[in-house]
Order: structure tokens, then sequence, then C-alpha cells
């Protein structure tokens, strides 16, 4: 298990409010080459399963229950990761162990150099619309009930497959939930289900929304109480795999 900390003791409120649809890519600049395309950011929105948009989409393959952001966009770098604990409403430590377990399930199955170190400062924040070389989990409200997280990441995405890659991610959780081990408390969001899910992302993998692949960890809605998602499905695996 990764275990490096690097903690700041400042506190630093994140107040960030947002609405957003459930996907989308934009253009960040026009730095575009034939190899790599432009430098790109793509949002993911996590919505609560009661409240969800439906937008359901079709898997490759039909049935098959993993997708990519992009053929071939992966991590070829290892970047550390920063985690800001602040306003999560629970221990410090059980936000940083529930990254740490999310990383070590993917890495499990896709190798160690997807991911970095932890490290926790709680004065990290992240720069919207922009890139800032970190890799940033925060907690703060977002005005839309409905969205539990939102996972941005930034990358090369189209021309050549061998040269897409992933440059840069942010994450932020809903304070307008209650976080913390929905196996003690099965009425709150679990922080482990959630970050397991978002790492995903970070990975290079994309939503699910196939009703037949409601199992996997990549599936886009989840409830509170919810914990299926911290332990990778077949699907999950097969595609990290297949990935890396």
């Amino acid at each position: 298990m990764k275990n490096k900390y690097i903690v700041s003791g400042v506190v630093f409120a994140v107040a960030t409010a947002m609405v957003l649809p459930s996907f989308f890519v934009e253009n960040a600049n026009a730095r575009a080459t034939d190899e790599k395309g432009p430098l790109s950011k793509i949002t993911f929105v996590h919505y609560k399963k009661d409240g969800a948009i439906k937008t359901f989409a079709k898997n490759p393959g039909g049935s098959v229950c993993y997708g990519f952001i992009s053929s071939g966009a992966k991590w070829k770098t290892t970047e550390d990761y920063i985690v800001n604990p602040t306003n999560s409403g629970v221990d410090s430590v059980l936000v940083s162990s529930a990254l740490l377990l999310g990383v070590n399930e993917w890495e499990k199955y896709g190798g160690s150099a997807i991911f970095g170190d932890q490290i926790v400062d709680t004065t990290a924040s992240i720069v919207e619309n922009s890139t800032d070389g970190k890799n940033v989990v925060t907690f703060g409200p977002i005005a839309d009930a409905n969205t539990i997280a939102v996972t941005t990441i930034w990358g090369y995405f189209g021309g050549a497959t061998r040269n897409r890659q992933i440059v840069e991610w942010d994450m932020q959780f809903n304070t307008l939930y209650s976080w913390g081990d929905a196996t003690i408390d099965p009425t709150i969001m679990d922080i482990q289900n959630i970050a397991t899910h978002e790492l995903g992302h970070s990975a290079g993998m994309k939503d699910l929304y196939t009703n037949s692949c409601n199992a996997q960890t990549m599936y886009g809605y989840s409830d509170n109480g919810d914990i299926i998602k911290r332990d990778l499905a077949s699907g999950d695996i097969f595609g990290i795999q297949s990935l890396y």
C-alpha cells in the first residue's frame, strides 16, 4: 500500500459551486499537433441514483461492461496526487485511507505505475478551467444536489492512439452529502465507494450507464449506503488490464 504523506496544517475552505452536464469535452487551448491533437479536458459528473438524469449510453460491444475515455489515453508517467480533507466532515485519516484503498484497487489489476504517492495538504485547491500540474482531491459544495462528485481529466485524447495520454486530474466531493464509512452508517455516502469510482476516471476509464453493468465500479450512479464500487468487478478488471 502506498503510504507517503506530506501534511500542511493550514485550513483552506473550499466553496466552489457548479452545475455540469454528466459528460462533456472541450478544447483547452490551440496547442494542437498532428501527433497528439489538442490538450483537452473531460468532465465526469457522478449522479445520485434517485435523481439521476437518464442519459443511458451503449457500451462497446453492447454487453461489455467497460469503456475508455479515449482509446489508448492513459498515464505514461507516474504523478503524485494531493488530498485536502478539509470540509469533508470526517476524520482526515478516513479520507486519506479511502483514497489509498481506491488507488490500490485499480493498481492491483492495472499495475503500480498508474498513480503516484498521496500527499495530504489542507491548503490545496482546484484551479478551474486550467491545468496547474497538480492532481487534487477536495471537498466542497456543488449546486446540483443530485451530483455526488465531479472529476475532470486533462490530456491528449485525439491524434494517433499511441500518443494519447492523461496529464492531470482534479476531483471534488459534494459537501451537500454526509460522508463517511457506510459499513458503519448506511445512511451516508461512502467515501471509499465514490473515491474508487472517481479514480477509475483518473486512470482512463469512462462511466457506464447500461443497467446490465450496474454491478461495476464504473457504473455511473450511486446512492447513500452503496459500497459495491469499492471492489472492481469483471468489466472494470478487464478494462484496466486492457488499457495498461
